[in-house]
């Protein structure tokens, strides 16, 4: 159980407050206006992209062979698709990893611009590019560890914040979809 929470959190970071930090730059009239854009991050890649991948490896034979955790959704694209699946992951994951670089140091240098100021920032990204350059020569079990361990550390402050703040996001989401309801009814 704790590593399919975990691996769904690093998937789509429900509950770890990272989300918000970019869409807080979108320019938009409405707070829930961006809330209902933004969950449909949520929606398509746990509910489109995890629910077929976990078909396309129940589908397949790969499972039931002793292939690795990490090796399983290549294996199984490759079974189903031919060596065009296994190419297929390996490219969706390339880019995963860079669009998740990308993210990550976007969230970290807005943290630390809002804790630090501008001038931070370039102090940040020695950090960063030194903190990717040991995790990619770290041992796997550590990355995942660490990423475990940071993503909880960043959990536990926002879903409690999440609580506390409930009542205000209520208010919002009834005065939304309340004026919305006036509009369509003019």
């Amino acid at each position: 159980m704790r590593y399919g929470i975990a691996r769904g959190v690093f998937s789509n970071e429900s509950g770890l407050g990272s989300a918000p930090i970019a869409a807080a730059a979108a320019r938009t009239n409405d707070p829930v206006k961006q809330a209902l854009v933004s969950m449909t991050q949520t929606f398509i890649d746990t509910l489109v992209v995890c629910t077929m991948t976990a078909l396309v490896i129940l589908t397949a034979t790969s499972w039931t062979q002793g292939v690795s955790a990490s090796e399983l959704t290549s294996a199984s694209m490759a079974e189903t698709l031919g060596s065009t699946g296994s190419v297929m992951v390996a490219i969706a994951t390339a880019l995963f990893a860079y669009s998740t670089l990308i993210g990550w140091n976007y969230y970290g240098e807005k943290a630390i611009e809002y804790l630090f100021g501008h001038k931070s920032i370039k102090i940040y990204r020695v950090f960063f590019t030194v903190a990717v350059m040991i995790g990619s020569v770290a041992s796997l079990e550590f990355v995942w560890n660490f990423s475990d361990l940071m993503n909880g550390m960043m959990a536990i402050p926002n879903l409690v914040g999440l609580l506390w703040l409930s009542p205000i996001i209520k208010q919002e989401t009834e005065r939304y979809f309340s004026s919305l309801k006036n509009n369509l009814k003019k």
